[in-house]
């Protein structure tokens, strides 16, 4: 047991509609969108008929998104199990923390979560992560929870006018 797992409470829940402030600023936030999908900004409209329309059914939208919350109801992040393939029973998943919520276990806490949904509700063999090979405290989160980097994906990811290479993480369930 390692310091963070007494020190903070984290649970995992859907979307709701009063999240939507903090779901704005982090889509919204510049320095994600290199290790995203996206580069445009979101508007709260458009974040606002995503949270009502999302069925939060794996098999329907073949992905959940979820909300980290801490012990005093305050959203400290999110959980992405994303591009879900039943037919080989994978999926990939993603993980930000809010910058003035990181290093407080938050994150350790999300996975093991998330990694304990995968395997006794979703039935999944593995989950996967694509993790910039630069961003050591993610590489490093990622082999806490037990994920092995198995490959290099050369000049995967393009930040700014570089291009990075990219970890493709695994974890057998």
């Amino acid at each position: 047991m390692n310091k963070h797992d007494t020190e903070c409470i984290l649970k995992l829940r859907a979307l709701e509609p009063e999240d939507l402030d903090a779901l704005y600023l982090i889509e919204n936030d510049e320095e994600l969108w290199e290790v995203g999908q996206t580069n445009v900004p979101y508007s709260k409209y458009t974040l606002n008929n995503y949270i009502l329309s999302a069925s939060n059914d794996i098999y329907a939208d073949k992905q959940v998104r979820l909300v980290m919350e801490n012990e005093c109801h305050r959203v400290v992040g999110l959980l992405d199990i994303q591009n879900f393939d039943p037919r080989h029973n994978r999926a990939e998943i993603g993980i930000v923390v809010v910058k003035n919520e990181r290093g407080k276990g938050y994150g350790i806490k999300a996975l093991k979560k998330a990694i304990e949904y995968a395997r006794s509700f979703l039935h999944l063999h593995q989950i996967y992560a694509i993790v910039d090979d630069n961003n050591k405290k993610c590489v490093q989160l990622f082999e806490s929870a037990g994920f092995t980097a198995n490959s290099t994906l050369s000049q995967w990811l393009r930040c700014g006018e570089t291009y990075h290479n990219a970890l493709l993480m695994q974890l057998f369930l």
